[in-house]
């Protein structure tokens, strides 16, 4: 059998699509669905949430900043940490200028925490102690529930 028509060359170039001729189909979930969002901003949410459930009790840390670090600066806040401990948050006191801060360490809570909820839980314990130590008051004066399971 003769085939009339010749193959085709291939173009130089990415290939836009794949063997079956599909080609990208789009990303996985849409952008509104937590499967989009990235480990750094679930985190995210749970450090607002936990800000947001202690701004209703403490009105006074709206003026304080949070801040959320991959992981602690040997010469950041909580700088004298060693080999065997990292911390997993750390303070700044207010300054001229410069509100008083709250800072929590992502990395280090991820890698001790399985889950979400029980990621949730370490991330309030830490915002929860940082802020006590902020106000110069007990954890559990800032949040009677800290330290339940």
């Amino acid at each position: 059998m003769d085939n009339p028509v010749p193959p085709r060359a291939a173009a130089p170039g990415p290939r836009r699509r794949d063997r079956h001729g599909r080609g990208m189909r789009g990303p996985i979930a849409p952008p509104q669905v937590p499967l989009a969002a990235s480990r750094a901003e679930v985190f995210a949410d749970l450090v607002q949430d936990s800000v947001e459930r202690l701004e209703r009790r403490w009105p006074q840390l709206a003026e304080i900043d949070f801040l959320i670090l991959e992981v602690p600066r040997l010469d950041g806040p909580g700088g004298g940490w060693s080999e065997d401990s990292v911390p997993l948050g750390g303070t700044i006191a207010a300054r001229e200028g410069h509100p008083a801060r709250v800072v929590v360490y992502r990395r280090p809570i991820e890698i001790r925490t399985k889950g979400r909820d029980e990621r949730a839980a370490l991330v309030h314990e830490v915002v929860v102690e940082q802020v006590a130590d902020l106000l110069g008051l007990t954890p559990e004066t800032v949040d009677p529930r800290y330290g339940e399971d």
